[in-house]
């Protein structure tokens, strides 16, 4: 498989000081963590494209795939499955075989920030891969932003001004280049565990931006 273009993925990103030094610590602590700028996963010409936070520290970070391995990718694994948008219900690591139907999973920052929290320069400086990964989104296509920041971090992108579009669990948002912006709550274990979504509350959000695919806003 060819590597991917510098502006959708860059494995050797250092461009945000403190979010590379993390990276090095973990790597000098845990040898067997990816560790590293962590790519997008599914096809780039997928017509549904969701879009995360970051790394989780023990998922994504250790696993090298969005979502993978953590508590934040059951709610998000399972539904794509249920929805047919995914082969099977968990994700655990890269080489478990699952794949992704016309469904592509990214995060707003790349590299696991301390704490689950990048600091909005980090957030802007990682903005020109999500800006790639939108421009690849055809017309018809939907973004499925988890969370307020992704939510933030796919407008910017797009040079739209978020105070326009306000974040909403269930939100559909009117895009440039007949496409759509769907919001729900990011599937952290913080936001099920204090009852802020559960898997009936996403999958009906992720029918939704499934169903959108292809109509005109």
């Amino acid at each position: 498989m060819p590597a991917m273009p510098t502006a959708l993925h860059d494995p050797a990103c250092r461009r945000c000081p403190r979010l590379a030094a993390f990276l090095d610590q973990v790597r000098d602590e845990r040898a067997d963590y990816f560790a590293a700028p962590v790519p997008s996963f599914g096809a780039p010409d997928a017509r549904l494209l969701v879009v995360g936070l970051a790394p989780g520290l023990h998922g994504a970070n250790r696993t090298g795939r969005p979502f993978t391995g953590d508590f934040a990718g059951q709610l998000l694994y399972r539904g794509l499955h249920d929805a047919g948008l995914a082969s099977a219900p968990q994700s655990l690591a890269v080489d478990d075989g699952l794949t992704l139907t016309d469904c592509r999973i990214a995060n707003a920052v790349k590299c696991v920030p301390p704490a689950n929290k990048p600091t909005p320069a980090e957030i802007s400086a990682c903005n020109v891969h999500l800006r790639a990964e939108l421009d690849l989104l055809p017309a018809g296509g939907v973004v499925l932003a988890l969370g307020h920041i992704a939510h933030q971090a796919v407008l910017r992108a797009l040079g739209e001004k978020p105070a326009r579009f306000a974040f909403g669990h269930g939100a559909r948002h009117r895009l440039p280049g007949q496409r759509w912006l769907v919001d729900s709550y990011h599937t952290s274990r913080y936001n099920v565990q204090t009852g802020r979504i559960d898997q009936a509350m996403f999958d009906t959000v992720l029918t939704d931006a499934r169903d959108l695919i292809g109509t005109a806003p």
